[in-house]
């Protein structure tokens, strides 16, 4: 009357074996994090449609574009600068990556030179785009003051700034 170990008759053949671990792998991959990055964007009102754009690159399933976009779509509905800031504070801090967008209208706005300064100032990775083959003559003043590395539109060109301006967290020892 002895108790049994071992067996229990799961005799797999090779085939069967190789068959489940492929199936394993893929489950796993499936389950694995996505590579998107969380992306705060920011940009000045005059560039919505260019940034709506972007936005939509980066959802199309052919795009090497890819992250979750983290800003704001409608502007807070306060003239309360405190409130302003503490809103988009928050969006900035679920993000990985501020990705701004300059163009003619950025250098003067105060809030994307806010935004710049806030991004860093919570450890996070910051990069500029522009459109067209070359910069705007002029960019907020915080992206020269940190020497903001700053990126073409092109979506591969983009990806990999994101990628990179992504700052790793320190391994506490």
């Amino acid at each position: 009357m002895g108790g049994g170990s071992g067996g229990g008759g799961f005799g797999l053949g090779p085939n069967e074996v190789k068959n489940l671990e492929e199936r394993v792998k893929a489950t796993l991959q499936a389950s694995a994090p996505s590579e998107k990055q969380n992306v705060f964007i920011s940009f000045v009102e005059e560039d919505l449609n260019d940034v709506n754009l972007l936005r939509g690159q980066a959802k199309n399933e052919d795009s090497n574009l890819e992250f979750n976009d983290w800003s704001l779509r409608e502007p807070f509905d306060s003239e309360n600068a405190e409130y302003i800031k503490r809103g988009i504070r928050e969006r900035i801090r679920q993000s990985s990556v501020t990705l701004v967008y300059v163009s003619e209208h950025t250098a003067n706005s105060k809030w994307v030179d806010w935004e710049i300064r806030e991004t860093l100032a919570l450890g996070k990775g910051v990069i500029a785009v522009h459109k067209g083959d070359s910069p705007p003559s002029r960019l907020p003043e915080a992206c020269y003051e940190f020497r903001i590395k700053l990126v073409p539109w092109k979506q591969k060109e983009i990806a990999r700034a994101i990628k990179s301006a992504v700052i790793q967290p320190k391994k506490s020892s």
